[in-house]
């Protein structure tokens, strides 16, 4: 079982910045691809970034290429969401969520889920 816990969410103003952060309680949390999704109101979930178990496996959502980075801490079972050049349209619920090895974009290919973070982009 996987508990995770984003935090870093909040209100920017447009071509701000904001860290996310995903702490894992997994022991074997090195195991683990671990992904962002975002979800505004009224629409479904989309796919943002998506890191593997080491970290040399990245992918991005083209909306946020060149803006946002994913990393990851594995000695703190954390991964960040580095975001750059917030825009209003970034504005939704951020979700991390994990799975074993192998990166995926869809949210069904995932098993487990945090609660969310807010993030508000506007002036």
């Amino acid at each position: 079982q996987v508990q995770l816990v984003e935090s870093g969410g909040g209100l920017v103003q447009p071509g701000g910045s904001l860290r996310l952060s995903c702490a894992a309680s997994a022991r074997t949390f090195s195991n683990y691809a671990v992904a962002w999704f975002r979800q505004a109101p009224g629409k479904e979930r989309r796919f943002v970034a998506t890191i593997n178990w080491n970290g040399e496996n990245l992918f991005y959502a083209d909306s946020v290429k060149g803006r946002f980075t994913i990393s990851r801490n594995n000695t703190k079972n954390t991964v960040y969401l580095q975001m750059n050049s917030l825009k209003p349209e970034d504005t939704a619920v951020y979700y991390c969520a994990a799975r074993l090895f192998t990166i995926r974009v869809v949210p069904t290919e995932f098993d487990y889920w945090g609660q969310g973070t807010q993030v508000t982009v506007s002036s």
